[in-house]
């Protein structure tokens, strides 16, 4: 048998590949030594490896083996060498593999048969780590979020989180716990870490917070995989069943968000023949079986709020009293001041454009929320409601300063040039 599938030799498949085995590898290699930091410095050299021999000779047949048996001969070098011969070694050993293509065992001999990628995210929500601090690791290890994606999640600058994410593996490296397969106890204390962290790889994947593309499908539909498995694993938990309710819910517009050439297309000015009614049925339908189960929590709760969109044949026909009610329940269980925004939103849909600015101008003084672009975006749609194109131009010129998604900058600044063609 050949080593290499070069049927799937380009480097489009390649990058799409190494995004998705890279959490299942290091899943493995973190267990085997016992240290993340090391783990993960290891992967990287193995997918820079890989990333440059795959493009040259094609994908092996085995690429999870490979990648494993790479970072693991990478991890071996470490550990014997000193800094000087280990670099002279590890070129040494890229010219060797360059040359000579690396033919790596069966997953069977490597124990890489399953899939370990929601494992990795059950032990990254480490006990020696704050909440925050395992969900900012754990975005980096499994979604492959960079850190200024992760800073723009948390609402903090990139170099603060920088500082966390660092300090979350130094604080596995010197709390002395092992860095290992979690037991069911703590499985249920890690529950909430791990849905927040498939949460924000979700909304990443569906309006990235930066760059020129308004998705990223291969995000939004790991986030979707994983939470089916969580699911699996927890099938009587009613907010693991709206987490993926709301996934579904929301990415069953993912066609009608997007126009020709890529610009965004907002909510009320979406085709919804081209919504996905097969992910609707599904969404709703764990909506409903969660309801009926006992409480809800805040995962189920904007599901519902997402079904009720869904479920609105035209834009005129959302139930937006209804809407405001649970994010009124919503803004009393989460102090997340993204919760109390969309909250204004629907009462601005309800009571009028006044009634909405009141409640953004009391979020001015939120530390976590000034400065945020959606913040101006806001303010700038409800004064173009009551026809104040002024103040509407000033926002939407800010909020398109402020995001680092170039789709929604456009979007942004083609509104403000609207309202100056009115004004």
């Amino acid at each position: 048998m050949t080593d290499r599938n070069t049927s799937t030799n380009c480097p489009e498949f390649a990058e799409h590949l190494l995004r998705e085995l890279a959490p299942q590898v290091l899943g493995v290699v973190a267990r085997k030594c016992g240290d993340f930091a090391d783990a993960e410095d290891a992967l990287q050299e193995a997918l820079i490896a890989a990333a440059t021999q795959w493009r040259a000779a094609g994908v092996p047949t085995n690429p999870r083996g490979w990648l494993y048996s790479v970072a693991m001969r990478r991890l071996k070098d470490r550990v014997r060498s000193e800094s000087a011969r280990r670099r002279r070694e590890n070129e040494v050993a890229s010219e060797r593999e360059h040359e000579q293509p690396f033919v790596s065992p069966p997953d069977a001999e490597l124990g890489l048969m399953t899939d370990d990628t929601l494992v990795l995210l059950f032990m990254c929500c480490h006990s020696a780590l704050s909440p925050s601090s395992a969900i900012a690791l754990t975005l980096r290890a499994v979604g492959g979020l960079t850190t200024a994606e992760i800073a723009s999640a948390f609402l903090v600058p990139e170099a603060t989180m920088a500082q966390r994410i660092s300090r979350a593996k130094q604080s596995i490296k010197s709390s002395g716990v092992a860095f290992r397969m979690p037991t069911d106890d703590d499985m249920v204390e890690r529950l909430g870490a791990v849905m927040h962290v498939l949460y924000l790889i979700f909304n990443e994947g569906y309006a990235s917070s930066s760059g020129p593309e308004l998705h990223r499908v291969d995000l939004s539909a790991e986030a979707i995989r994983l939470t089916r498995m969580l699911r699996a694993l927890t099938p009587d938990n009613g907010e693991v069943a709206g987490l993926l309710a709301l996934m579904l819910l929301t990415d069953a517009r993912r066609a009608a968000r997007a126009g020709r050439h890529g610009e965004l297309i907002p909510l009320d000015a979406q085709d919804r023949s081209l919504w996905d009614r097969q992910m609707i049925s599904e969404g709703t339908a764990l909506v409903s079986s969660a309801f009926a189960s006992g409480s809800a929590g805040p995962y189920l709760l904007q599901a519902a709020i997402a079904a009720i969109h869904d479920e609105s044949p035209r834009v005129q026909d959302t139930d937006w009293p209804q809407i405001m009610a649970l994010y009124g329940v919503l803004k009393q269980m989460s102090e997340n001041p993204m919760i109390a925004l969309n909250h204004a939103i629907a009462v601005a849909m309800v009571g009028g454009a006044e009634a909405g600015l009141a409640l953004v101008s009391e979020l001015d003084t939120d530390q976590k929320l000034r400065g945020h672009y959606r913040l101006d975006a806001v303010r700038a749609h409800l004064y173009e409601m009551i026809g104040d194109d002024a103040r509407a131009i000033l926002h939407y010129r800010a909020a398109a300063e402020g995001t680092a998604s170039i789709p929604e900058r456009d979007y942004l600044n083609l509104k403000a040039a609207r309202a100056s063609a009115r004004s």
